[in-house]
């Protein structure tokens, strides 16, 4: 009974650490990641924009529902989010936001299309507030804050250069 008692002590004051350094951490926070394709600027926008077929593409995304033509509703292996399409500028920016309320998180990604001698430059920008001081403590420390970024910029990666083999292994067929 006493190792029981021990144990749930120790249980409890580690959540407790956790809470406590959850709560004094920033809510808001503002993280970008990069990356350079050998596409021109239209072409990865044209895919990033392309929201319903997300599910093709990037891991984790099981379906998309666009609700409206600023809205659409995604669904993944960790939810179901509600994002709003604030800013539309083809193969320049494109600008979503959670638009729920109660998730215990919230924020924008701003993604902007760069041209460079290499192709084009995405930067994703992600402004975030994290109003759960648990969700804050795991996105600060066991996650990261660039997590989600890394993960659709590794999709897209993907997504481009399977283009380039489909291309080529079309070529070699001829």
């Amino acid at each position: 009974m006493k190792i029981l008692l021990i144990i749930l002590a120790v249980i409890a004051g580690i959540i407790a650490i956790v809470m406590i350094a959850g709560a004094a951490l920033p809510k808001n926070h503002s993280v970008s990641r990069a990356a350079t394709f050998k596409r021109d600027r239209r072409s990865v926008y044209e895919v990033v924009r392309n929201v319903s077929a997300a599910p093709q593409w990037r891991e984790g995304v099981q379906k998309i529902e666009v609700l409206d033509d600023k809205h659409f509703r995604e669904h993944s292996k960790t939810g179901v989010v509600t994002y709003e399409i604030v800013e539309d500028r083809p193969a320049q920016t494109f600008i979503t936001r959670i638009a729920d309320k109660n998730l215990g998180y919230s924020g924008s990604w701003t993604h902007q299309f760069d041209e460079t001698p290499e192709g084009t430059r995405l930067t994703i920008t992600e402004n975030g507030e994290v109003s759960n001081v648990l969700f804050r403590f795991m996105s600060r420390f066991v996650f990261g804050h660039t997590a989600s970024i890394d993960a659709y910029l590794k999709s897209l990666e993907r997504k481009l250069t399977s283009n380039d083999r489909a291309v080529a292994e079309r070529a070699i067929s001829r």
